[in-house]
């Protein structure tokens, strides 16, 4: 049986995928977006740059999970 410090785990585990995958899907309409309105090359940067942001904030997550496994 698994203890309730794993299925914390887990959960944050979840939590950080779907949050990634979250990321991906709005990387991938904002690109949609982009070129179906014919925005401006700097409105699709400011897209991707906050993509890009959602993907080091999920990095990071990723690593602080790891670090507090590393500490069981």
């Amino acid at each position: 049986m698994a203890s309730d410090k794993e299925d914390q785990q887990a959960r944050a585990g979840r939590r950080v995928a779907l949050f990634l995958a979250g990321v991906g899907v709005f990387w991938i309409i904002a690109i949609w977006a982009g070129e179906a309105l014919n925005l401006s090359h700097r409105m699709r940067a400011l897209f991707d740059l906050f993509a890009l942001a959602g993907f080091g904030w999920g990095l990071w997550m990723v690593f602080d999970l790891w670090r507090n496994r590393q500490g069981q």
